[in-house]
């Protein structure tokens, strides 16, 4: 059970630490090199703790349940996937309302300047989908499988 947490907190760990990653490539503020920095030393630390155990207690790596750790991985990925689009719809939706990246027709209709959606967030959306689908199907079967 501990090796199952500890590869969790690894693997968001992971995650965490190439989203500061690039925050900090993007805007190059010393709060974001910190972050990175940390979760660079707990990802030593998490793996080393887990290398310790892999090699004076083998049978603690024996009992993981694979496919429980990959479905609940999967639930993770779908989860962050989810919270990604969600935050890049909101921010073009957002930028959509103000008026600099707006004009009116001659009809009076509104028209978005391509300004609303920057270009990374486009790519970031549009590649996610595909990494949601397949774990967000991948953890609804086997949720799904666990209730028949």
């Amino acid at each position: 059970m501990i090796v199952v947490l500890l590869l969790t907190i690894l693997c968001l760990s992971i995650v965490l630490h190439v989203i500061y990653l690039l925050k900090y490539i993007r805007i190059r503020t010393e709060s974001y090199l910190r972050k990175y920095i940390n979760t660079a030393a707990v990802n030593l630390v998490t793996a080393g703790i887990c290398i310790v155990i892999a090699i004076f207690y083998p049978e603690e790596i024996r009992k993981i349940q694979g496919p429980n750790l990959i479905w609940l991985v999967s639930g993770v990925f779908m989860i962050l996937t989810l919270v990604l689009q969600t935050s890049i719809f909101v921010r073009v939706y957002r930028r959509s309302k103000l008026p600099e990246h707006y004009h009116y027709n001659f009809f009076g209709k509104k028209v978005l300047h391509s300004s609303v959606a920057r270009p990374m967030e486009v790519a970031l959306f549009f590649a996610s989908i595909p990494m949601f689908l397949v774990a967000g199907a991948y953890f609804v079967a086997r949720f799904i499988r666990f209730f028949i």
